[in-house]
């Protein structure tokens, strides 16, 4: 079959939608009354596109009442098996002289190893290492694309800007082309080809083939744009055969030839020795890859002709002039002042503007539940945001509207290849609480017991390990469980199972390195004790049973090792690459999809989401390993090439007859910038802006999550029942009651606390405990003997307490040297003695009882009391207790009067706070201070030492007689001067009152 001079390409206009356009023309050409269009070869960009033809032919099929129809058959240009997908047409046998190609994960791991040999002490490690290999190979892949050969590094138009280049881009530069001539050299001893090296020259051995001997049937290349010189050499080819076409999607046939002209050389090199791009291409236009592509077919933009037929959902032919004008180059854009209003009208065309992606979301659930009112109408949502997909598909879900995100999620953020991470952060860290306990809660773990069991037993050992982070390992998990055990048996079991399986995984943390495909195996293992046959059920675990699979052979043939620590990260980055896409089965009418997904879709209408900068386009960066002006000598687009891209996509999209772009002002990082693309349409519209906003869908968004018009929520003031208020009153709960009731309320009668977070900083409370008991022990130890050391007692509770060996670090010294000052400070007494640690005393008050614990309580030498609080912060001061508050040592000191401590006689004259704070004076240890909340000394303010215990008992009474035996209200944060907690804001809900008050009352 003889070729035609004039090759035959076509271009389907954005507004005519590409894939039921295509088949509309390919029907009536194409089809054989017998076999349909079953002898016609389709090469299609995607595996996604095959898919949107399909769904036009049985369209087409469906409007013209055809029964039924022979499909063509379709091979995907970007497949690694095509030669298979070709079938006769690309015959393997007759390729046989194509090596084959090597396994992806493979070459990653022969990657790192000569990034290794190469850089010598350079080199990173573990993690970094295959995370540099990776970066390696992508750069490789995007030079074996564009036909460079590893020699070509070493030409003069490489080596003539060398010495221009920083050391970090020569380093680089000499690393990188060292191991590509490496890797060529190995992968010739292997017989084997880089995956994109293997397509090239499928691309060049069916060119060869259907140049000299045409086939018999016709071929077409419909939505083909990647402008790879094979590739473009094919396509060149397949537009000279008698059947053959190309059909390009969304070329722009009315650009002008200036327009044309501005884009830049666009591959094509004006002289001998100049670069096919210029540092002024227009890279970030729509048209500028296609005119890449017709530059390396040696296709003039004059041969491209439209196509014949327009598709089913098919817009204005006024919108491909507006998306033209939209995407106008800076100079061309100038014409935008001289346009009229009908060149300026986008009709079918919204736009949403919300606030937050979660208010965005909302809206554009909205808009396809209103699509979906009308029979047969198809509504697609297309954005590069995944999180943005994910609410989207969220906020349908509550419709039972069943949406699947098409381009799929990452496996390391579906829960079995979550479950695998989680694993790896156990192991690598020895079981801190947070990983280990989000292991243990995950819904696919429950060790063969029952789902709920399980969790019952869980929920009782996290309760008991919130605090400070305890020393690594299932000790602490262990000894928690044991107590459990006594009161609920299947603790014990529970546990049994937990230690089973995770006690041969923590082993491996011992190690400094660890062979990353025992570390697989063992991770593997370990899943499957802990969630049976689950863990590889359902899409994402047959995904990460491949992975596993894949990653674990080729690590095992590398011998490839990295630090226990290193092994999450490696994982992730690794699972990272991995899509998992849900199973076919949602609302048939409804389509999420990238960028990628898009291309070829058409729907009514078209939700265009997520038009920030940054995400739509995405930032464009800098090749990791090439400099910009090597990629540009070696005749590379540069990183901005893919904003082209971008702009493509979003051209094609805004074909529909139906749009919507849709942004919101802020992100989770904070104030937005709208994509440069959204900015253009608004710049284009003008004064014509308004009518084109959609506003309705955003107010029923904020209407949805407004929360209900109320009643102004008053200051919480509850009045409990007598029976209810009869409790007793610590020594520190004075001043709750007499500065913020609620708190009183809240923890006394209604018997709520605050739990601890997981893994927590070291608390105040934690802290002073552990040095109550230090001191406590210390003293004690005295009491047989004078010269008791008190850094042994410190080391032993600190070791019972399990604390964290980094926490331990950095506090243990500062206690360390406080316990000391307080050591040298009572060894140092001549005129008094320490008469009782930790001694509880009460009495009856008012009728009602009043206890506290003294932390030291000294006998002075005129026979008085001193008595002893320690602080391991901040005391309070004689302003607070001039003030009525910090009273504690003088409720003490009632006790104290009373005769409310067994065993010891005295009248109370001292009082002291000792502080483990920072020393004020001399203090030759660096820590500890003893502060007097009266007005003592050189003071000129506060309580006399004599007024002390009056005023305490005047304020015990006046709370007593208010809220123990009267009937005041609890009233929150009645005192604004007292320095509350926050433990119960939530609860009196203080946000929603606090505004309104002016002095404490209502206004």
């Amino acid at each position: 079959m003889a070729e035609r001079a004039q090759p035959r390409v076509y271009s389907i206009a954005a507004h005519r939608g590409f894939a039921d356009a295509l088949v509309a023309g390919l029907v009536p050409r194409y089809a054989n009354p017998e076999l349909g269009l079953a002898g016609l070869t389709l090469l299609v960009p995607s595996s996604r596109a095959r898919r949107a033809i399909s769904e036009a032919f049985i369209r087409h099929a469906g409007e013209t009442g055809r029964p039924g129809l022979l499909m063509p058959r379709m091979a995907v240009v970007g497949d690694l098996d095509l030669d298979e997908t070709l079938g006769p047409l690309l015959d393997p046998l007759g390729a046989a002289d194509i090596p084959p190609a090597i396994d992806p994960q493979r070459r990653l791991f022969e990657l790192a190893k000569l990034l290794s040999s190469v850089m010598g002490e350079r080199a990173p490690k573990g993690a970094t290492l295959l995370r540099l290999a990776r970066e390696a190979g992508a750069t490789m892949d995007r030079l074996l694309v564009e036909n460079v050969d590893p020699s070509d590094l070493l030409d003069e138009a490489v080596t003539g800007i060398y010495p221009d280049l920083s050391d970090h881009w020569q380093n680089s530069l000499r690393d990188f082309s060292t191991v590509q001539l490496l890797w060529k050299q190995e992968l010739a001893r292997k017989g084997l080809l880089d995956a994109a090296a293997r397509r090239n020259g499928l691309f060049e051995w069916a060119a060869r083939r259907w140049k000299d001997d045409p086939p018999d049937t016709p071929i077409v290349a419909a939505g083909v744009t990647s402008a790879a010189p094979s590739l473009a050499k094919l396509l060149r080819v397949i537009a000279n055969l008698e059947n053959g076409a190309v059909i390009l999607p969304d070329f722009d046939l009315t650009m002008p030839q200036a327009v044309w002209e501005e884009l830049g050389r666009a591959g094509a090199a004006p002289e001998p020795g100049d670069t096919p791009f210029a540092r002024d291409d227009a890279v970030t236009h729509p048209q500028y890859h296609l005119k890449l592509l017709l530059n390396r077919m040696g296709v003039a933009r004059e041969e491209v002709q439209p196509w014949h037929r327009k598709g089913l959902a098919a817009a204005p032919p006024e919108r491909s002039h507006a998306i033209g004008s939209l995407f106008l180059p800076p100079e061309a854009s100038k014409s935008w002042v001289d346009l009229p209003a009908e060149k300026r009208r986008l009709s079918g065309v919204r736009i949403l503007t919300c606030a937050n992606p979660e208010e965005e979301a909302q809206a554009i659930a909205l808009l396809i539940r209103e699509a979906l009112e009308v029979p047969e109408k198809r509504v697609a949502v297309v954005t590069p945001d995944r999180a943005l997909a994910r609410r989207v598909v969220h906020h349908l879900d509550r419709w039972n509207i069943a949406a699947d995100d098409s381009a799929g999620r990452p496996l390391s953020q579906t829960p079995a290849g979550r479950l695998l991470l989680l694993l790896a952060e156990v192991m690598a860290d020895k079981a801190p609480p947070v990983p280990l306990m989000a292991l243990l809660a995950h819904p696919l773990v429950d060790g063969g017991m029952e789902r709920g069991v399980w969790l019952r037993q869980l929920r009782r050992v996290e309760r008991e390990l919130r605090g400070p982070r305890r020393a690594g390992g299932l000790k602490p998990i262990g000894e928690i469980a044991g107590r459990l055990a006594e009161q609920h048996a299947r603790s014990g079991e529970w546990f049994a199972l937990v230690e089973g399986a995770l006690d041969p995984l923590l082993s491996l943390s011992d190690r400094s390195h660890v062979s990353l495909a025992e570390l697989l195996d063992m991770l593997a293992a370990t899943g499957e004790a802990l969630c049976g046959e689950k863990l590889w059920a359902k899409e994402d675990g047959r995904a990460l049973a491949a992975f596993v699979e894949g990653f674990r052979l080729h690590a095992r043939e590398a011998d490839f090792a990295l630090a226990p620590g290193d092994a999450a990260i490696a994982l992730r980055d690794a699972m990272d690459q991995v899509a998992v896409r849900p199973p076919y089965g949602g609302h048939a009418r409804v389509q999420i999809l990238g960028l990628l997904e898009s291309r070829m879709t058409r729907a009514e209408p078209v939700i265009c989401a997520g038009l920030n900068e940054g995400v739509w386009p995405t930032r464009g960066g800098v090749d990791a390993l090439l400099a910009p002006p090597v990629l540009r000598a070696l005749g590379i687009p540069g990183a901005d090439f893919r904003i082209g891209l971008s702009a493509h996509d979003l051209g094609g999209a805004m074909g529909a007859p139906e749009v919507v772009l849709s942004r919101s002002e802020r992100d989770e990082a904070g104030p937005a910038i709208p994509s440069r693309f959204l900015l253009r349409v608004q710049a284009l519209l003008g004064e014509m802006l308004d009518r084109y906003e959609e506003k309705d869908a955003v107010e029923l968004a904020r209407a949805m999550t407004r929360a209900p018009a109320t009643e102004r929520y008053p200051r919480p003031g509850p009045d409990p029942s007598p029976e209810q208020r009869d409790v007793d009153i610590s020594a520190t709960a004075l001043d709750r009651l007499l500065g913020d009731p609620y708190q009183f309320y809240a923890g006394k009668i209604m018997g709520l606390s605050d739990l601890d977070v997981l893994d927590a900083e070291p608390s105040a409370l934690w802290q002073g405990n552990v040095a109550h008991t230090i001191l406590q022990r210390w003293h004690e130890a005295r009491e047989q003997d004078d010269t008791a050391p008190l850094a042994p007692i410190m080391a032993a509770v600190l070791d019972e307490e399990n604390a964290d060996p980094l926490m331990r670090g950095l506090w243990q010294p500062r206690l360390e040297a406080a316990l000391r000052w307080v050591e040298h400070k009572v060894e140092s007494y001549k005129d008094r003695r320490v008469l009782a640690v930790e001694k509880e005393g009460r009495m009856t008050f008012e009728g009602v009882q009043v206890h506290g614990r003294a932390d030291r309580i000294d006998r002075l030498e005129d026979g008085g009391l001193a008595i002893i609080d320690y602080k391991t912060g901040k005391p309070p001061s004689a302003a607070m207790v001039e003030q009525g508050f910090a009273l504690q040592l003088g409720i003490l000191g009632l006790i104290a009067e009373k005769g409310g401590f067994d065993g010891l006689s005295g009248d109370p004259e001292g009082y002291e706070y000792w502080s483990l704070g920072k020393a004020k004076d001399d203090n030759p240890f660096g820590f500890g201070y003893i502060e007097v909340p009266l007005k003592v000394g050189r003071k000129t303010s506060g309580v006399l030492p004599e007024d002390f215990l009056p005023l305490t008992a005047n304020k015990l009474a006046l709370a007593i007689g208010r809220f123990i035996n009267g009937r005041d209200p609890f009233t929150a944060r009645e005192n604004p001067d007292y320095p509350a907690y926050d433990t119960y804001d939530q609860l009196m809900r203080l946000d929603e009152w606090i505004a309104h008050q002016d002095g404490g009352d209502e206004r």
